[in-house]
């Protein structure tokens, strides 16, 4: 086991106990605490730059490859098969799914939908990102229900 392999395990443990808040405890207080602030996709933005620093080799090359049209997804893919490259296109994505679920979990939360609906979105939202956005779009539609926090203060 080498760096690499910790950082993809820490980058997928990291955003479990934010998944988990939000397809179980959907509307608990402590999960709505943990989603307040950055630390949800936090671990593996961190962990990101921890394995770009470690390999800047990455990110040196995939600059000279945009600067060349032709040969871009080669160049990504020359990086993707490696074990930093790899690890750190894993994390990038793990913070890209929890971060996009987040949104997803907030908007059935202000539209008050219903819980498989939350469940459904929420799931597949960290599992297969495509497929969590397409069945969030159909399932959760019109306009948010409105807070009683906010309307007392308009009031």
């Amino acid at each position: 086991m080498d760096i690499y392999d910790i950082s993809f395990f820490f980058s997928t443990i990291w955003v479990g106990p934010f998944w988990f808040g939000m397809l179980v405890f959907p509307e608990h207080e402590l999960t709505k605490k943990a989603l307040a602030g950055p630390w949800f996709f936090l671990g593996p933005i961190l962990i990101w730059w921890a394995v770009t620093v470690t390999n800047p080799q990455g990110l040196v090359d995939l600059s000279k490859d945009f600067a060349n049209p032709s040969g871009i997804l080669e160049g990504l893919a020359d990086i993707m098969s490696s074990k930093a490259g790899a690890s750190a296109a894993w994390a990038h994505m793990v913070a890209g799914d929890i971060f996009v679920t987040r949104w997803m979990w907030k908007r059935c939360l202000e539209h008050e939908s219903e819980k498989w609906v939350n469940a459904v979105t929420v799931f597949f939202g960290v599992m297969l990102m495509p497929v969590g956005i397409a069945l969030h779009a159909i399932l959760v539609r019109g306009d948010a229900k409105p807070n009683m926090d906010d309307s007392a203060a308009t009031v």
